[in-house]
Order: structure tokens, then sequence, then C-alpha cells
């Protein structure tokens, strides 16, 4: 059975454990290191109304605006290249509203999944990947995060994972963006943990100190088997929210957010109703594409000798195996 928590509590209780400076030079933001430039691109990231515009772009890509809806989709698709030969249903006027189309399903057989112990869950590029260094997470050149920022503060949970492993994928605005299990897993938590809502593409991470761990996301905990023993271990799968991202949703509970009552909301899954997944299946999606983050404990997971930063991937592919 689920069981909903609210987390109360100041902005002390909540205080951002990422690596940056406090800038107090003169025409630095807040966050940022006072020796490092910022593209204007990220300057604008700071200006910019972020949650006003998101709440914005929510309603537009909910409404089922008949004819303008379809010129909405066909002009994405011709300005992002978007394979619709992939989609279960690739005739653009059977889509009712912009979010039916980028939640689309793929066409069965689109994504085999490749003989491994954890395969991709997602079509996106690889941001970074390896080594948790004691807890912390690498984002960038000259930037990490903590594990306990990055799962909302919980030191108990972040300790599982210390010296463990992290993958960081991104999705354009092109990719498939529903997320699947790389391991099969039970559902044991689900937190809610509201944040800023930056735009998360490359320039921005190396921009932005701390982004996954600032940003709006919704944190997913599950045990998953390990090897071929009764070795039990936990797994995360962080979703992270970003501008324009109007909400995110997974299978079990459906739209997480809105409703952004401006606090930490956590569910727990006891054994009265498991929520198990299989490999593959489908857990979570993005209406209006962003980043997942993974993270595995130590001596669980070697990653696939082809992956590096930058690098293209597909759901389904062999992303790494356990560790005996």
């Amino acid at each position: 059975m689920a069981r909903l928590c609210l987390w109360g509590g100041g902005r002390a209780a909540r205080a951002p454990l990422y690596n940056c400076c406090n800038a107090t030079s003169p025409g630095c933001l807040p966050g940022h290191p006072p020796s490092e430039p910022m593209s204007p691109f990220v300057v604008l990231q700071h200006l910019l109304p972020k949650r006003a515009l998101t709440e914005l772009a929510g309603r537009v890509a909910r409404a089922e605006g008949g004819w303008m809806t379809q010129a909405l989709i066909a002009r994405f698709i011709r300005r992002y290249q978007v394979n619709m030969a992939e989609a279960a249903q690739a005739d653009i006027r059977q889509y009712r509203s912009f979010n039916e189309f980028f939640t689309r399903a793929l066409r069965p057989g689109a994504r085999p999944l490749a003989d491994a112990d954890f395969v991709c869950p997602v079509d996106g590029a690889i941001s970074q990947f390896g080594a948790i260094a004691h807890d912390q997470i690498f984002q960038a050149k000259g930037h990490h995060y903590s594990t306990r920022a990055l799962v909302g503060g919980d030191a108990g949970l972040a300790a599982r994972f210390d010296d463990g492993a992290f993958a960081t994928i991104y999705l354009s605005p092109r990719d498939y963006h529903r997320i699947h299990m790389p391991c099969e897993g039970r559902l044991r938590r689900m937190i809610h943990v509201p944040g800023e809502l930056f735009s998360v593409n490359p320039v921005t991470a190396q921009g932005v100190p701390g982004l996954f761990a600032r940003n709006e996301r919704v944190v997913c905990v599950f045990d998953v088997p390990h090897g071929t023993g009764s070795d039990v271990r936990p797994f995360v799968l962080v979703l992270v929210g970003a501008t324009i991202v109007g909400s995110m949703a997974t299978t079990w509970h459906g739209v997480v957010n809105p409703p952004r009552p401006g606090r930490i909301r956590e569910w727990t899954y006891d054994d009265g109703q498991p929520q198990v997944l299989a490999q593959g299946a489908e857990m979570g999606r993005f209406l209006l594409g962003s980043t997942v983050v993974m993270l595995w404990p130590r001596d669980t997971i070697r990653f696939n000798t082809d992956w590096a930063p930058a690098r293209p991937v597909r759901l389904g592919e062999a992303m790494g195996d356990a560790l005996p």
C-alpha cells in the first residue's frame, strides 16, 4: 500500500549541497563561481521567469487545439527531425494534444533489449557516468553535487551509494520520452523534490553549479536483484525536471507534478501491494523532456566499454553488467 508523507522544515533543512562558490563580485549571479564567465544562455536562464513559462507551456501542451495542435506538432517534427517511422502511431492527426504526441509510444520491436544485466532506460545522450567519489557526483568540468542533495536531503538513503556509481543521460526534444527499467526492480519509495527549473542541456550543465540537485525532480527508489543468488541492492532512478517540462509521471502513480506544493512529498510502497517492474518495462515519462540520473551502490555495475560522454544512446542497448 502506498503511503504519502509531507516533509516540512524550512529552507535550512533543504539547503543545497552542491559545490559552488558564493559569488560576491559585481555582476555575478548567486551560486556561480565568480572566476568563471557565464555564457549569455546561462545568464538568461537565471533571469527568465522559468516557472511561469513552464506552466504556460504545460497548458499549451495539454490543450486539444485541433488544427492548431496539428500545426504545432508538424512544425516540431520538422524543427527537430523527429523520426515518426518509429512511432506506434505515425499519423499526427491522431494526436489530440501535443502531450499525446510528445509521449508517443514506439512501434513493437523498435527497441529490442540487449542481453545485459543493465540496459539503457531511455533514448538520449550520455552526459556523464562513472564512479561516485564518496558522495560526490561529477556534473561537468568544475562542478560536482552530492548524492544527499540529489535524493532530497535523506542522508541515510544517500549513504547507501557512497563510492558507488552513477550515470546521467540527457533527453533532447527529438528523443522518445518514455523511461523504462534498466533491470528488474521492486519499488520502495518515490520522492518529489521541489526545486528550480533550469534548462538541462549541456551548456547549462557546464554553467549552473549543482544543476541536477537544484532542479525539481522525482526520485524513485527500487530494490533490485544482484547476481544469481539472493542478493538484493538499492537502485535509484531520478527524473529531473527542467524549463518547459510541464510535468513528470510514473506508471504506478500517474502525473506527479503538478501539484507543486513547495515541499518534499514522499510515497512509500510496502510489501502488501508490491510494485515489481520487469527489465525494459515502462516506469515513467516526461511531458516535455529532460534528464535521468541513476545511482548504484559500490561494486554493483561495470559500464559498457563503448560508453563515453556525449555519445548518443538508445533505449534497450547494453549499459553494463553486474559485478561479481
